[in-house]
């Protein structure tokens, strides 16, 4: 990750109640959560591709036109 990129004071503190909150889990919970996390991840990633695409009119029925 860029070392450059800091956090805001509040992302700071959600970033420190997310760490309690994982470090309550038992790691059956934890492993859980982790992979519902980066499930979420990858929708998120495809909703901002897909929106991009849209932006940029990049998915043109070209038949239309």
């Amino acid at each position: 990750m860029d070392q450059d990129i800091e956090l805001t004071l509040e992302q700071e503190f959600s970033l420190r109640n997310f760490t309690d909150q994982v470090r309550q889990m038992s790691r059956e919970q934890a492993q859980e959560f982790l992979i519902l996390q980066h499930k979420h991840m990858m929708i998120r990633e495809i909703m901002y591709q897909e929106i991009l695409k849209q932006e940029w009119k990049l998915d043109l029925d070209f038949a239309s036109l």
